[in-house]
């Protein structure tokens, strides 16, 4: 049976839980999703991101999707999306890819799970915006999805309340 599936993405600021909620959602629902594709390819780069990788990352979250998009499935969950890599454009290079734009307005996204802020910021090699840079972007990603129209709801809470509260919302959805 062919249909089309449901596409949750987890999203939000640095270091709120997105990642973990990701997993434990499609676990609990035994769906495929797809992992943060830049934490592990700037950890590997061994320097400094330029453009050209932003860019490179943007098509291989597309890349991923699109492959998930094929299953059978009828969730696929995305931990984050071309959101954030658009406002990662704007806010490092002033700049996007032209065709970054029609992208994200073209592609059905049916709800964002906004991961709220109530989690401590821990430094890694890889976080750039802990403190004010933080609440800047997260308000930022979320004026964002509403521009495009996008469906979403804030997760709030730590661990199983967090959980519970991203279940609440699918749960209406499906």
């Amino acid at each position: 049976m062919n249909y089309e599936p449901k596409i949750i993405v987890i999203t939000g600021a640095e270091s709120t839980g997105k990642s973990a909620l990701t997993q434990w959602l499609a676990n609990h629902f035994q769906a495929p999703f797809i992992p943060e594709y830049a934490r592990d390819y700037i950890e590997k780069l061994g320097r400094k991101y330029l453009f050209s990788d932003v860019e490179f990352i943007a098509r291989k979250q597309i890349q991923q999707l699109n492959e998930l998009q094929k299953t059978n499935s009828p969730l696929i969950f995305s931990d984050t999306w071309l959101i954030i890599t658009k406002i990662w454009f704007e806010e490092v290079y002033g700049r996007k890819p032209e065709w970054l734009e029609q992208k994200i307005t073209n592609t059905k996204i049916d709800l964002f799970l906004v991961c709220d802020t109530d989690l401590p910021w821990i430094p890694d090699p890889v976080r750039e915006n802990g403190g004010e840079k933080r609440l800047y972007l997260q308000k930022k990603y979320i004026e964002t999805i509403e521009e495009y129209g996008f469906n979403y709801k804030i997760i709030r809470g730590k661990d199983d309340l967090r959980f519970t509260c991203a279940l609440k919302y699918i749960s209406k959805m499906i």
